[in-house]
């Protein structure tokens, strides 16, 4: 029987916060693991503070932090062999890692997914995220349902400071979100707050309308 060879792809797998991403990003680990491939598990900014992959359901697992001055394309040669990359929170990295994870498909082989959001708390898109959407071979909107708090599909990520949604400030500003309100089983504790300055940001998932209103509805001030 002829083998076919397979030919490796740089995948990217997006949707606004709570869709889980960083779930299948653990799970598609597991699926390959279990077939005797090896791959690296790659993070950036994750929730937890750490080089790790968590996510709202329990789940983690250690994992490498791409911090700005890393080359990825050196990282995975610096290994004996990687089939495959899980690149969790791929929005944050740069445009040039973004290259690189091109070039591994490309000229080594390695498969690549890549999984994160799509656009920023203002509804514009990351720089490594346009370019994802770019080069990638397949890129795909997760369809796990996450709500509005109207009960509209949500789809563009607020940045609330003391409990005002903002338009203005960094790109990346790491802040917790706000507890599943939706159905289905609630979600772990949330982390603190995180403190800039004197103020504290979290993160709401908000439908078109109302992101663009600006309304985080009825019970805001209650989160």
């Amino acid at each position: 029987m002829q083998v076919v060879e397979r030919v490796a792809q740089l995948r990217f797998f997006y949707g606004p916060m709570d869709c889980g991403k960083s779930t299948l990003a653990l799970q598609m680990n597991y699926n390959h693991g279990r077939q005797g491939r090896r791959g690296l598990v790659l993070t950036k900014h994750d929730r937890s503070g750490g080089p790790q992959v968590t996510t709202r359901i329990g789940l983690d697992q250690e994992a490498i932090e791409v911090t700005d001055g890393l080359d990825l394309v050196q990282l995975v040669e610096r290994h004996a062999k990687v089939d495959y990359l899980i690149c969790d929170e791929a929005c944050f990295y740069s445009v040039e890692q973004i290259e690189q994870l091109a070039d591994l498909v490309d000229t080594h082989g390695v498969d690549v997914y890549a999984f994160g959001l799509a656009s920023d708390f203002r509804s514009v898109m990351f720089p490594a995220a346009q370019r994802l959407f770019e080069l990638a071979d397949e890129v795909s909107r997760l369809q796990v349902e996450v709500l509005c708090w109207c009960g509209r599909a949500g789809q563009l990520n607020a940045r609330v400071v003391d409990g005002r949604m903002v338009r203005t400030g960094e790109q990346v500003v790491i802040g917790d979100t706000v507890p599943d309100s939706g159905a289905g089983e609630p979600a772990p504790d949330p982390l603190p707050d995180l403190e800039i300055g004197e103020a504290a940001v979290r993160y709401q998932v908000l439908c078109r309308r109302h992101h663009r209103e600006g309304d985080l509805g009825p019970n805001a001030q209650q989160l």
